[in-house]
Formats: C-alpha cells, sequence, structure tokens
C-alpha cells in the first residue's frame, strides 16, 4: 500500500497521511482520580498507557498516554480524550497534533520485554532529559489469546496546531487482549505525579494490535 506524506505546518518533518494503519503493542492500566486536578483533569476515570508502535506501521514509535472517558452529548455513547501523552517520534508529534488535537510531546523511552513460554514480563520507563515522567511493570499471557475486534473515537479541544478546532478520529482494529499484572510509579515532581493518588483499578495487554486511526 502506497502511503501519502504531509509537510507540517513549518515544513521542518513529514507525516503520513490520515488514516493511520499501526501494529504493535498496548499495556493499559485504569485509574479513579478522586479530585480534580483543573478543567482537563477532573475527578474520574483515566486510562495510563504504554505503547509500542513496530515495524508494520507507517512511523515505529514508543509512546506514554493518559486518557479519560467523555461523554458524546445527546447519546449514551462515551469517547476517549487523551489529556497527556509523549512519543519519541518527531513525525508523531506533527500528525498527531495536526491532524487529531492530540497534544503530544517527546520524551525518551526504555523497553524491555521477556517471554517465558506464555508469560511476558515487561519493563517501561519514561524521561524528559534525565526528569522522570512515569515507569511500569506488566506481567501477562496475552499472547495466548484469540484475536477480537475492537473500535472506539477519540475527541480532542482544539489547540494551537488545530487554530483551535475541536478534532476527533476513529480507531478499530483487532487484538490479543486479557487482564495482566501492572504495576506504576509516577513520578512526585513530574508531568503525571497528579496521578499518585489515584487508586488503580485494573490492568489490561493488547497483544499484536492491528489498528486503523484517523
Amino acid at each position: 500500500m502506497t502511503i501519502e506524506w504531509v509537510s507540517s505546518r513549518d515544513a521542518e518533518v513529514t507525516y503520513p497521511a490520515a488514516p493511520w494503519a499501526m501494529v504493535g503493542q498496548l499495556w493499559l492500566s485504569l485509574f479513579h482520580l478522586g479530585e480534580p486536578i483543573d478543567d482537563l483533569r477532573p475527578a474520574g476515570v483515566y486510562g495510563a498507557a504504554f505503547v509500542s508502535y513496530e515495524p508494520g506501521s507507517p512511523l515505529t514509535y514508543s509512546e506514554l498516554l493518559v486518557a479519560r472517558p467523555v461523554p458524546v452529548a445527546g447519546t449514551r455513547s462515551r469517547r476517549v480524550s487523551i489529556t497527556d501523552i509523549w512519543v519519541d517520534s518527531p513525525a508523531s508529534v506533527a500528525g498527531g497534533r495536526e491532524l487529531w488535537a492530540i497534544p503530544k510531546g517527546l520524551c525518551d523511552f526504555e523497553l524491555e520485554s521477556e517471554r517465558r513460554g506464555p508469560l511476558t514480563t515487561t519493563d517501561w520507563s519514561a524521561t524528559f532529559g534525565r526528569r522522570p515522567i512515569a515507569a511500569a511493570t506488566f506481567t501477562d499471557v496475552s499472547k495466548a489469546m484469540v484475536r477480537l475486534p475492537f473500535k472506539g473515537s477519540t475527541w480532542q479541544p482544539g489547540i494551537e496546531d488545530t487554530d483551535g478546532e475541536e478534532r476527533g478520529a476513529v480507531l478499530q482494529g483487532s487484538s490479543k487482549a486479557l487482564p495482566c499484572r501492572g504495576r506504576w510509579d509516577f513520578a512526585a515532581d513530574g508531568p503525571l505525579g497528579w496521578l499518585r493518588p489515584a487508586r488503580q483499578l485494573a490492568s489490561f495487554r493488547m497483544a499484536d494490535f492491528r489498528m486503523s486511526f484517523g
């Protein structure tokens, strides 16, 4: 399949045109935040995830994100709104911000994963310079699961890169998903320190996902 590439607004980087056909791995934990932080981060349920986008994707990179469900006006449906997100790809930053108003920033990642039989143990960390943001450890057997479909959508308030225009996207695909064990550490003086008081509810891994985003 031929991929169309788009120049960013500042013309310094190019990124794939929407939709992006991505493959990779995702580790997600749900948290309940008891007290509001600001208008974009009210009390409620949040998901924190590390993601590895692998070869077969138009861009390969690592990602750390925090998101929350938001209602769709006039319906009982909910979409996901990303409040905080970092990647290690300038092209992903430009595409995410300009196409979908996703407020991506840059940081550095370390990923180690080991598989013994059906059990996979994975360690993640994200830092900005020498400043820790978050680290997490997961154990799972998701690769033994059958592949199942998923579908969802995102909504983002406008940012400068979209001239204040709200943006949304549809994501759909399939993965091998199962609950897993997850343990997180959010740096107290880091940009996700506000999640430290949140109560962890559950963790999941989506192994070998195939996803269209956009």
